[in-house]
């Protein structure tokens, strides 16, 4: 039984490898299927597909969308998408067009804090994908004002920091909705960024979003201690949700983080993949 990292992102959004890169670094690493999951964009989704038929290698088209929540943040990973499901397209390309009117607001923050940063040097860190707030961390790490890529979030560009700027985002349910509605299974990411603390609340948010189509949670991920891991694997279960798990790569970490197997402690059987096409097929049969 093969392993796989269902949590990967490209240059689509804001990965440094190209969907086919991380495609063939994940064969090579001797992972049987991954997921792309960009940020608000399925635009790397194509080539990724056509890499995996080309080398016989299992892709699974995804997404991870942000979400409206307080007092943390929350993404949903799509797995199984339509890609060519018109209205998908429609709702992606205005996450889009708010994502590329919030950068240049970062850019004026930045610059009004006396940092001499280009929209160009930004837009070169990015590789010509979508820009994204780790390509601002990119050119601080290279200018040499951060000794890191976490110092950058958590000085300048992290939620509260000085210069972060919000955008628009749907709510959960919108997100679970169009996810949904483009054939894709909905999954709850990385919990721990939630900002909830309280078992008992985590539960009811999470009870409510399986009302609106929530279908699993991402149980297994870097930044998940052993009693999160736990914690949440127990609501799954309680729940009826799918598990699932994922590195979250983007190949900028400098933390020893790697694709397939996070820091060294993540194997996901192929057993997940199984159970999300089993879903798939159910959902599908049901609506057919």
């Amino acid at each position: 039984m093969g392993y796989v990292d269902l949590h990967l992102h490209t240059t689509a959004s804001d990965g440094v490898l190209t969907p086919s890169q991380i495609v063939r670094y994940a064969k090579a690493k001797g992972l049987q299927a991954i997921a792309i999951t960009d940020h608000d964009t399925i635009e790397g989704l194509e080539e990724g597909l056509f890499e995996g038929e080309k080398i016989g290698f299992e892709v699974i088209p995804g997404i991870e969308v942000s979400a409206e929540h307080s007092p943390g943040s929350m993404h949903i990973l799509g797995f199984f998408l339509d890609i060519h499901h018109s209205p998908l397209h429609e709702k992606l390309k205005y996450l889009q067009k708010a994502r590329a009117e919030r950068n240049p607001k970062i850019l004026e923050k930045l610059n009004r804090l006396g940092i001499d940063i280009t929209f160009e040097e930004v837009l070169r860190a990015s590789g010509g994908g979508q820009v994204g707030r780790p390509h601002f961390a990119n050119v601080l790490l290279e200018k040499k004002v951060v000794r890191n890529f976490q110092e950058a979030f958590d000085r300048f560009l992290k939620k509260g920091a000085p210069a972060y700027v919000d955008k628009f985002r749907f709510t959960p349910k919108e997100a679970l909705h169009f996810i949904n509605e483009a054939k894709g299974i909905a999954v709850l990411a990385h919990p721990n960024t939630l900002g909830i603390d309280q078992y008992s609340e985590l539960e009811k948010l999470v009870l409510r979003l399986v009302g609106e189509g929530l279908r699993g949670i991402e149980v297994y991920y870097p930044e998940h201690s052993l009693s999160e891991v736990a914690q949440y694997e127990t609501l799954a279960k309680r729940n009826g949700l799918l598990i699932t798990g994922g590195t979250d790569y983007h190949g900028i970490e400098k933390n020893g983080l790697d694709i397939g197997v996070g820091r060294g402690e993540m194997k996901i059987p192929y057993s997940m993949v199984e159970n999300l096409k089993a879903l798939r097929n159910r959902v599908s049969g049901a609506s057919s």
